[in-house]
């Protein structure tokens, strides 16, 4: 994790005043400069970009297909950030004009194909090559798996579960709980249904038919055993480093 924010243990990690309490801190400046952040750059209304594969179509290779590859990410994702980007600009063009007739369905509309360009954009980067992944988690992160499932082997057994039996079409997903301080497990109809507020995602799988058809067809769990062997801790770590910085204080 060279360049990126140290993944704390549990016990240097709480912040003050206790799970679901807001740290002791200054006043959180309102000044829209100083609300950026350096790590994810403001993405202007309706102008989204799909971001590029971090590795060749065929690096999963022999656990996901290079055409599975290039068609869930070159058509299936780009799909959800074009429907984005019409969601937003249709809101925009209902503020404008003031007429808001239209607001459930494009607010469904961001809902939907904004989770979709989320979950993909952390799917894609949770994976790794083979050769190239860090295959197990370290000593903090597994600290804080302990912490919340129990073991290891629990919350790939529950993460696994999860995304097996979701009904349908969906997603599991690996999450830290800034409300409680903790992981938790959430599984995901769509993309957008039966998520928890505040929730981060860190790690994600895709159970949408177009992630394993051509390699797996109906054979989800056999899919979901293969997908372990592409997950890269790396990732998962860094992005737990940065979702530890949040809070979501339940109490004043």
């Amino acid at each position: 994790m060279s360049g990126n924010k140290k993944l704390e243990s549990p016990a240097g990690s709480l912040p003050n005043g206790g799970p679901g309490q807001a740290p002791d801190s200054k006043a959180i400046p309102v000044a829209p400069l100083s609300l950026t952040h350096s790590r994810c750059p403001r993405v202007d209304i309706g102008q989204h970009d799909l971001p590029p594969l971090p590795y060749p179509y065929s690096a999963l290779e022999p656990y996901i297909g290079r055409e599975t590859v290039r068609i869930h990410h070159d058509i299936h994702h780009k799909g959800y950030v074009t429907g984005l980007n019409q969601a937003e600009l249709e809101l925009s063009r209902q503020r404008d004009g003031g007429d808001f007739a239209l607001n459930r369905y494009w607010e469904e509309q961001l809902a939907f194909n904004g989770s979709g360009h989320i979950l993909h954009s952390i799917y894609w980067t949770n994976m790794a090559p083979p050769s190239a992944r860090k295959p197990s988690p370290g000593e903090a992160m597994l600290a804080w798996i302990n912490i919340s499932f129990g073991s290891l082997d629990g919350f790939k057994g529950q993460l696994t579960a999860a995304a097996e039996q979701v009904q349908g079409s969906g997603w599991a997903a690996l999450v830290w709980n800034p409300a409680w301080q903790r992981l938790e497990v959430l599984q995901i109809r769509r993309h957008e249904n039966l998520t928890e507020w505040g929730a981060i995602p860190l790690l994600v799988v895709d159970v949408w038919e177009h992630a394993y058809y051509l390699d797996y067809q109906n054979r989800r769990a056999e899919y979901l055993k293969a997908w372990w062997n592409l997950v890269d801790w790396n990732d998962v770590e860094r992005r737990m480093a940065l979702a530890m910085d949040s809070c979501v204080p339940l109490v004043r």
